[in-house]
């Protein structure tokens, strides 16, 4: 399997102003529209809170069958709480992902608020009292690193660079605590941890995983692992992003792969930065101009286009 070294950024760079600005601007761009990848160095968000939220995660998951269901509410398309084995599916597989997840959305907020409308607000499993904790810290954090690389997405395109930073104020911005558990004796044919897909929203912040097996889809159609230290944070771009932008930006295919070793476990906690469901996704003029002058992709509102990728992989009733 061949390796990919994915640019890294420092966010120091674009603090400082000048042409250090320029760069991490040009860096971010540049990388979403070749490859739909990149890392940050200098994120800022301290190993021990990433070491204490795989604490907590891994605690979570060794629960029984029965005390994780008690934190999956009804009628939340998995956007809340806890989904068990099997359940989702990349939109083009027939095949189920081999993992679980928990899902944490908006924090700051109460849980009236109208980002919690169409999910219900936070649950919290009562068996790992330090989850809400770590989450909650870990999200705030992501939240606003996600706010500044918008920054520098909105610039690289020549847009004001609050563009998308607003979009993301109050969205929906979704930390999901993933567990791929040693593959079980009856992992469903064709099954892998997570298969071939495409992110749903802006940009995805993704730490360090406890295990290899990250790959993404290059343009020759060769699968590559991506080569990336463990302390930095890897982005990569959604298919919101590249909707906004006309295909400017590029949402790359990307995978989990079983490991060699079936008794391998897998604990990652990407962070899927959502605007807000009224968000706008129509094709920026400034991008169409720059990708030939014809809008490529659809006007609709990222509500919209949540429900109907929620549909597609198995967590939302048509």
């Amino acid at each position: 399997m061949s390796k990919i070294e994915i640019p890294v950024v420092l966010i120091q760079d674009f603090h400082a102003g000048g042409e250090a600005r320029e760069r991490f601007i040009k860096t971010v761009g540049d990388s979403l529209r070749d490859i739909g990848f990149f890392a940050v160095a200098d994120h800022g968000i301290s190993p021990d809170l990433l070491r204490d939220c795989y604490s907590s995660a891994e605690a979570f998951f060794a629960l029984s069958k029965e005390e994780k269901q008690a934190s999956q509410p009804a009628g939340a398309a998995g956007q809340r709480g806890y989904t068990g084995l099997y359940v989702e599916h990349a939109k083009d597989s027939d095949a189920p992902d081999v993992k679980e997840f928990y899902q944490v959305g908006r924090v700051d907020v109460p849980p009236d608020h109208l980002v919690h409308q169409p999910y219900g607000p936070n649950v919290w499993p009562a068996a790992v009292p330090d989850f809400e904790s770590n989450l909650s810290n870990l999200y705030k954090a992501q939240d606003a690193l996600g706010g500044t690389l918008l920054e520098a997405c909105a610039l690289y395109l020549g847009e004001d660079k609050n563009l998308m930073k607003d979009m993301v104020a109050e969205g929906d911005t979704i930390i999901r605590v993933l567990f791929y558990p040693p593959l079980p004796p009856d992992t469903p044919d064709g099954a892998i941890r997570a298969a071939a897909h495409e992110d749903i929203n802006l940009i995805t912040l993704l730490p360090g995983a406890t295990a290899s097996g990250l790959e993404l889809l290059g343009r020759d159609g060769t699968w590559l692992e991506v080569a990336a230290h463990h302390d930095h944070i890897v982005v990569d771009s959604g298919d919101m992003l590249q909707n906004l932008s006309n295909g400017l930006f590029r949402s790359t295919t990307h995978r989990v792969v079983n490991p060699e070793d079936r008794s391998t476990k897998r604990y990652s906690m990407p962070c899927f930065i959502h605007p807000e469901r009224d968000a706008d996704l129509t094709p920026l003029a400034s991008c169409v101009a720059k990708t030939g002058g014809e809008a490529l992709f659809p006007s609709l509102t990222a509500g919209q286009y949540l429900r109907q990728r929620l549909e597609e992989i198995g967590l939302e009733l048509p």
